[in-house]
């Protein structure tokens, strides 16, 4: 199982503790999202010795120039996530097939009906199930983050999107074992399998999207035929 994390600067904590925490946890490996932290993955994986994948999320106030974001970072990252948290932004990811990951959708003023699910499930754009407020927040903001994840599930069910899902970890303190998310996710009323395959999922999205940018694909989208090489076809 895999784990989104953030790192310092965009977190609070450096890549290596957050990453060796996360294996301690047990996590197979991590998506490190960053926005402005440029980790050594490859060093992070060695030293580790889980998987450390080659992340960024996208954080902006509107479509417009989270559409800019998203072209000009695609090529260079494995998994391409954006934040969400107001309908414009959960829109525009849900509808744009660059797209890996829809964060935090019911943040702020974020919400989700049955047709923003079914364009994820229409775009292959997986919908996260943030488990971090009801981790963090207490009273009325948990009983809120209680109800907008139950209302999150039925929805992404109903259209048979997929979904991911984390603790949204500011930082390594903030990182939880698979078997605490289970158990979270069974209080939301999810099968605890359900949960299990929304912390795989992270690693399925970037063994697909490694596969997508080796040399088996001429170009993103179109894989190189059993009969081609770089000359052309035989």
């Amino acid at each position: 199982m895999y784990e989104a994390v953030h790192v310092a600067p965009d977190g609070d904590s450096p890549a290596t503790d957050v990453v060796e925490r996360a294996a301690r946890l047990g996590f197979e490996g991590v998506v490190v999202l960053a926005r402005d932290a440029t980790p050594e993955h490859d060093a992070l994986r060695d030293a580790s010795g889980i998987d450390v994948v080659d992340g960024v999320e996208v954080v902006a106030p509107d479509p417009e120039r989270a559409s800019g974001a998203v072209g000009g970072r695609r090529p260079n990252h494995t998994v391409l996530a954006v934040r969400g948290g107001t309908d414009r932004l959960n829109r525009f990811a849900v509808e744009n097939e660059r797209v890996d990951v829809l964060t935090r959708p019911m943040a702020d003023d974020g919400d989700v009906n049955h047709v923003l699910a079914n364009r994820a499930a229409e775009n292959g754009v997986r919908i996260e199930f943030d488990l971090g407020p009801v981790l963090r927040s207490t009273g009325g903001p948990r009983v809120q983050a209680l109800r907008d994840l139950r209302k999150l599930r039925e929805l992404v069910v109903d259209a048979d999107a997929p979904f991911v899902v984390s603790a949204g970890a500011p930082s390594r303190l903030g990182l939880r074992a698979p078997r605490e998310l289970v158990a979270v996710g069974e209080t939301i009323g999810f099968d605890p399998d359900t949960v299990r395959a929304g912390l795989r999922e992270w690693g399925a999205l970037a063994g697909r999207n490694r596969h997508r940018r080796s040399e088996s694909f001429v170009e993103p989208g179109v894989e190189r035929g059993p009969y081609e090489d770089d000359g052309g076809s035989r």
